[in-house]
């Protein structure tokens, strides 16, 4: 059953692809979701940790407004241009203490969240991932090793994060998520610990992570951290709306004409299409010739989705030999 208390949905956007994609992001948002009750939120970094600016243009700025999101601001004490994925993290801490749902800013809504029966008592995270992280060497150690060492480190119970279903050494038998979408009870609470995690795995990194890659996949390491301490797991029947029938996290344009459903592609199109909308997106070059001059259908002609390339890399370099990689 959806959940019928109030909460708040927020996303991280900048200067340059993440502003374009916030306004997709709302602009889907608010076809999708017309009585939402809640704040709609896109948070804005700052700060000296960014040698460039960042601010969000003021085109994009006016258009998000106007279609009835809010901006906050907020400052980078920790990440900033070294770890930009580190943005969805300190973002929390200005968030107010409430329920919150967390998605990249690279999703699109083609249904209601409504029909998402959230438990915030009961945190979760998006399960479209592949095995990207850890990657044991050799001779060790496994994975689960790697693992046990972050879950003792902080206190957690390593065993009951377990998948048994799965064997041992398989990485789907350890909790894992892709940190596209994420929710919670509070958000500063949710946040303060996230942070917590994701600093010392950065800074204090154990001898069991010497070999392994922090960047980009910190924020991944930390999650399934943070959701198990508050009690959380792998999603159930009643999240399948995300990822599924109401959001699509498509990563990047051209990928959404690619692989994802006939539903996801024509509501692109339609929120995109009003004037005030495509004066701005115009400006960004992967909506201009996907969607507008149409590119993106080529893309999509060229691919069977029913025998798509196995990995992402795959899909990639097949519409990188198109000349259609836009990002």
């Amino acid at each position: 059953m959806a959940s019928l208390s109030p909460y708040n949905v927020f996303c991280v956007a900048q200067s340059g692809r993440l502003e374009y994609e916030a306004v997709i992001f709302v602009a889907s948002f608010r076809a999708a979701n017309p009585d939402f009750a809640g704040r709609l939120i896109v948070c804005e970094p700052s700060g000296e940790k960014w040698p460039e600016p960042v601010a969000i243009s003021d085109p994009v700025r006016d258009l998000l407004t106007g279609m009835g999101a809010e901006i906050v601001p907020f400052a980078n004490r920790h990440f900033g241009a070294s770890y930009p994925n580190g943005n969805k993290i300190e973002a929390m801490a200005a968030l107010p203490a409430e329920p919150f749902v967390f998605f990249d800013t690279d999703t699109l809504f083609t249904g209601p969240l409504s029909s998402v029966g959230f438990d915030f008592d009961r945190p979760s995270a998006s399960m479209r991932r592949e095995n990207t992280w850890p990657d044991p060497p050799l001779y060790g150690p496994g994975y689960s090793a790697i693992w046990k060492r972050l879950y003792d480190q902080f206190g957690l119970d390593f065993e009951s994060s377990l998948d048994l279903s799965q064997p041992d050494e398989h990485w789907e038998r350890y909790l894992y998520f892709n940190a596209g979408w994420f929710f919670g009870r509070d958000a500063q609470a949710f946040g303060e610990r996230f942070l917590h995690y994701a600093h010392w795995i950065r800074w204090n990194t154990p001898d069991e992570l010497a070999c392994q890659s922090l960047d980009p996949w910190l924020d991944q390491i930390a999650l399934p951290l943070a959701i198990h301490s508050f009690g959380g797991g792998r999603p159930g029947p009643e999240l399948a709306g995300l990822d599924g029938a109401v959001s699509c996290h498509y990563r990047y344009l051209p990928l959404l004409y690619a692989r994802e459903s006939d539903l996801a592609v024509e509501t692109l199109e339609q929120v995109t299409a009003p004037n005030r909308i495509k004066k701005v997106l115009r400006a960004y070059e992967p909506a201009k010739r996907l969607i507008y001059q149409r590119k993106g259908r080529k893309i999509r002609q060229s691919f069977d989705r029913s025998a798509l390339p196995r990995t992402e890399k795959g899909l990639r370099k097949a519409i990188q030999t198109m000349g259609l990689w836009l990002r």
